[in-house]
């Protein structure tokens, strides 16, 4: 279980904006909610900070890595360290992290009420806090998940028991003083075609929408279409810039298109265009710190 940090007080003008937003939801008939990376960070994820760094200890020293991200793309000289960094974090992301009181909170807050999720997370935080797979659209993959690298096909491949393999054959030739190294023949290969598999996770034109990904595209579609009217309150937390494709911006268009909607951005860039300020709410602050605060006031 993650231990989410302390959160500083919030000050009084965001505690106003929090305010409005309770007033908001409680009379929502419907509530999207937008979630990206930010909320993971609030609620405490190990991507970055003493975790990891205790964790890839001999990464940093022998490869200068710092986080979970700039690992990612780290050009590994070989196929074994490679698997070395990803079952570890893997395993780290996906399997032993989360979820924390932010999203316990979240859950708390949208329980019995008409909601969905389109979310970029991949750490598989909403599942685990109990929130029902068919009100969840993750859009950029799951760290739970293998693809063939190729790809030679649209499959995904669960892969808890190939990561703990792999991270365990690690330690115990780090203990025999071959450290982060995976044994050759527990690197994945596709079933179907023989390539290597790599992370369902999308980075370039190879990410694999498989079975599941359109089946909740479907889902997320028939819910927005059947939401274009009506107070409909559009929940962003934790949102930046990097893809706002994706969230961002299609709540703007959404809500400016439907004069009863609202718009309320947590955390993480809350900009909104000036066409929709006055039924916007930004509360710039600590994104616990305001779900807690909002949780409280709707008792």
């Amino acid at each position: 279980m993650t231990t989410t940090p302390p959160t500083p007080p919030l000050d009084a003008a965001n505690l106003a904006r929090i305010d409005r937003l309770a007033e908001a939801l409680a009379g929502a008939d419907a509530v999207l909610v937008g979630a990206g990376a930010g909320l993971s960070v609030a609620d405490g994820d190990a991507h970055a900070g003493p975790a990891f760094e205790a964790r890839f200890a001999d990464f940093h020293a022998a490869r200068g890595i710092t986080d979970a991200y700039s690992g990612g793309f780290y050009p590994f000289p070989t196929p074994e360290e490679k698997w070395a960094f990803w079952a570890r974090n893997i395993l780290l992301q996906r399997y032993e992290s989360g979820p924390g009181a932010v999203y316990r909170d979240l859950y708390a807050l949208l329980d019995g009420r008409d909601f969905f999720v389109l979310t970029t997370n991949v750490d598989h935080r909403f599942q685990n806090s109990g929130f029902p797979k068919d009100r969840l659209f993750y859009t950029q993959g799951d760290y739970g998940l293998f693809q063939c690298s190729v790809p030679c096909s649209q499959d995904t491949y669960d892969n808890h028991d190939a990561v703990v393999a792999m991270d365990a054959a690690e330690r115990a030739g780090a203990a025999a003083g071959t450290p982060m190294r995976v044994p050759t023949r527990l690197l994945p290969t596709c079933p179907r075609c023989g390539e290597p598999l790599t992370t369902n996770l999308r980075s370039d034109d190879t990410f694999v929408q498989d079975a599941g990904w359109y089946a909740a595209a479907e889902r997320y579609v028939a819910w927005a279409d059947t939401h274009q009217a009506g107070r409909v309150l559009h929940l962003e937390l934790g949102v930046g810039m990097n893809t706002p494709g994706i969230i961002k911006y299609p709540f703007w268009r959404r809500v400016h298109a439907n004069p009863e909607a609202t718009y309320a951005a947590l955390s993480l860039e809350p900009g909104t265009p000036r066409e929709i300020a006055d039924r916007s709410i930004l509360i710039d602050a600590d994104l616990g710190a305001a779900l807690s605060a909002l949780r409280e006031r709707l008792g």
